[in-house]
């Protein structure tokens, strides 16, 4: 085996860590009778030699022999290796961008190029797998094929013949999921397959096979699915209800301390007692295929979410989430059913919806009882404690005080009592807006009683944060602690939230000036940090003459953090600060494009004319969905009178935002905690510039 290793000098090729002398050992330990050994080999593969999805020199020369591997018999879990080949050699490159041999991502794609080359090279050896012994290997090959093999029409007539010998059910649903692949790639096979996956939504085939297909569906021809398509899926789900339950995995295999381990493991627990697990990547699918139908999704989640077994709601919820993050729609009754699950006694399963409502705020209003039952019942469940990092507010807590509920409010305070505070309390008093008043004097005196020491940023941040957010003007004196005593390491963290809490505090924080003089005298000028000074100066003293010329310099540096928060800060000053109009027009040409967005917002509250800011928000607002929120905040700031100047087509996107039915910041394969709070607040801005726009 391996003839030839020896001549590659891998000392000279290289991964992702260095030096790929290492290679030769993993790929004999993929060879190796020791499961672990092979578990540990194949997580080195993917975490070097195949990091992140990168090829590198020393993945081009591993190729032959990971094809080597996969064509010997004795070799075990060869499964695992055709994933890793279909990985490397499957990334489709966009063929109309060809780049310069002098870009620097130049390399980058020419080995892609090349893997993709070398593993199409040498995919016959797939072929022969098709019906091989060991039941991992045929699961990898159907999918292996439709992305590598060079003949498509060959592939898919084997696949339907495998599909007619194949008894093992998740081995046939690799076979139509192969089918889909092939449609997407190869569009002058898509009407022969999506014909042929028709004839397998038809009630002659089992239940999970139907579902396939009717999955593959979805995701290829969506066009082509059934007008009933969700009591289709509903009535399948309870047929496979009948499946039997899967059963523990085998014993023998020992854990390894590695991702690719710890991975699997948790894919056991979690198959182990479900009925079909294997429906969940099914429903994956096709809710993905299903895309903007967003009604028709909203009732297939909720008869999931209705389902006797516990594992289909925990998948409901799951992809429930999923659907909450990327469309709009009409989610009262989907969110009162997740909130249901939260008295579920399966544990993973109210976590699971707790985390859910977390991320929905208000949106999660309709579950909010079923939060506050939940809280009362388990007050262990108050707070998360993590081996490492810092105490959190546990997910039912967070969901509740964020979707404005003041039943947090006394839970809130109870962990005001705990030796530490939460690190994200003072996040969720946000939310909670006057209803959270009574928690500012336990804030002002646990912020009284922290040491000023070099904890001082992890433990003062969530009580400055929440003292900022209720607005508590009374804890002026603590807030001044703070700032004289900040000790030098992580002071400027500090500093900026005092900075932040003095700003919410206006006119009440006079006593403060003297301090934000001084650190105006020290403060470097063209600084982020003089300039959140100077804001924080002005919204005490309404003194623009003050700070005008700091926010001028910062305005004029080289940083664009310190010309973003120099053009907000001027923004607040409005007709005040006329005399930096030059310099902000300056910056509407910026090659960073949230500086041309600060910029331009603060001109037109300065100038209170559109005519150049206008423009440059347009633009953002269609290239850049993300810079949306404070261009629909200054829309929706205008007054509406006869006199103001118009905002041309400011009225034609404001509609178009608010029928759009993807949330503007939803992104493939990625999310952040806010996201829908975000939109939902991009979409209230909207409605309020609209109707400001319709009367001006």
């Amino acid at each position: 085996m391996f003839g030839g290793i020896d001549e590659v000098d891998w000392a000279s090729l290289e991964h992702a860590y260095g030096p790929a002398d290492d290679v030769p050992d993993m790929l004999f330990g993929l060879a190796s009778s020791d499961p672990a050994e092979r578990e540990t080999a194949l997580d080195g593969m993917y975490g070097a030699v195949h990091h992140q999805g990168d090829v590198y020199d020393s993945t081009l020369a591993c190729i032959p022999f990971l094809l080597e591997l996969v064509a010997d018999p004795s070799v075990q879990d060869r499964g695992g290796i055709v994933e890793l080949l279909t990985s490397i050699g499957g990334i489709d490159l966009d063929g109309d961008d060809e780049l310069d041999p002098e870009d620097e991502e130049f390399e980058y794609a020419a080995n892609y190029a090349m893997a993709a080359s070398a593993v199409t090279a040498g995919a016959d050896v797939f072929l022969a797998l098709l019906d091989a012994e060991d039941r991992g290997v045929r699961l990898a090959v159907p999918l292996a094929l439709a992305t590598l093999h060079g003949e498509p029409e060959l592939v898919l007539e084997l696949l339907r013949e495998r599909l007619g010998a194949e008894q093992d059910a998740e081995v046939r649903f690799a076979c139509v999921e192969a089918a889909g692949r092939i449609a997407l790639r190869h569009g002058c096979l898509s009407a022969e397959v999506v014909q042929w996956l028709s004839r397998l939504t038809r009630v002659s085939y089992d239940a999970g096979l139907r579902l396939a297909a009717l999955a593959q569906l979805a995701r290829c021809a969506p066009a082509e699915l059934p007008a009933d398509v969700v009591p289709d899926v509903t009535g399948l789900l309870r047929e496979l209800r009948s499946e039997p339950v899967a059963a523990a995995p085998a014993a023998d295999r020992p854990s390894t301390p590695t991702l690719l381990g710890q991975l699997r493991e948790r894919r056991e627990a979690e198959t182990v007692g479900r009925h079909a697990p294997w429906t969940a990547d099914l429903l994956r699918t096709l809710h993905s295929g299903l895309g903007d139908r967003v009604d028709d999704r909203i009732a297939l989640l909720a008869d999931q979410l209705c389902s006797p077994e516990w594992s289909q709601r925990i998948d409901a919820v799951r992809m429930s989430s999923g659907l909450l993050r990327t469309w709009r729609g009409d989610y009262e009754e989907l969110v009162g059913l997740i909130g249901e699950q939260l008295a579920d006694p399966e544990p993973r399963l109210a976590d699971a919806a707790a985390v859910s409502l977390g991320e929905l705020f208000t949106l999660a209003a309709p579950a909010a009882d079923a939060l506050a039952d939940f809280v009362a019942a388990d007050p262990g469940s108050w707070v998360q404690e993590w081996a490492s990092g810092p105490l959190m507010l546990g997910s039912a807590v967070a969901a509740l005080a964020r979707s404005g509920d003041r039943r947090a409010v006394p839970v809130l305070a109870r962990t005001l009592e705990l030796p530490e505070a939460p690190q994200d309390l003072g996040y969720a008093l946000d939310h909670l807006g006057a209803a959270a008043a009574p928690l500012a004097p336990a804030l002002r005196r646990r912020l009284a009683e922290v040491e000023l020491d070099d904890r001082l940023y992890d433990l003062a941040g969530p009580l400055l944060y929440g003292l900022t957010a209720l607005r508590a003007t009374d804890a002026m004196p603590e807030v001044l602690r703070v700032l004289r005593g900040a000790p030098e390491y992580r002071r400027e963290w500090v500093v900026e939230l005092v900075l932040r809490a003095l700003t919410a505090f206006g006119p009440a924080a006079q006593e403060a000036v003297p301090d934000l003089r001084t650190l105006l005298d020290c403060a470097p000028h063209s600084g982020s940090f003089a300039a959140k000074t100077a804001a924080a100066l002005f919204a005490i003293e309404s003194d623009a003459d003050a700070v005008l010329p700091v926010l001028r310099t910062a305005l004029a540096a080289v940083d664009p953090g310190a010309r973003r928060s120099a053009a907000s800060a001027l923004g607040a000053l409005g007709s005040a600060a006329v005399e930096a109009t030059p310099a902000l027009m300056s910056l509407l040409s910026a090659s960073d494009p949230w500086t041309r967005v600060d910029a331009a917002t603060a001109l037109w509250r300065v100038t209170g004319d559109p005519e150049r800011a206008w423009p440059v928000l347009m633009t953002a607002w269609e290239g850049l969905p993300f810079t949306r929120v404070p261009t629909a905040e200054r829309l929706a700031e205008r007054t509406g009178g006869a006199n103001e100047p118009v905002a041309e087509g400011a009225e034609r996107i404001l509609c178009a935002e608010l029928a759009s039915v993807r949330r503007h910041n939803a992104i493939d394969g990625g999310y952040g905690s806010h996201d829908i709070f975000t939109d939902e607040k991009l979409l209230a801005l909207c409605r309020r510039a609209l109707s400001r726009e319709r009367t001006a």
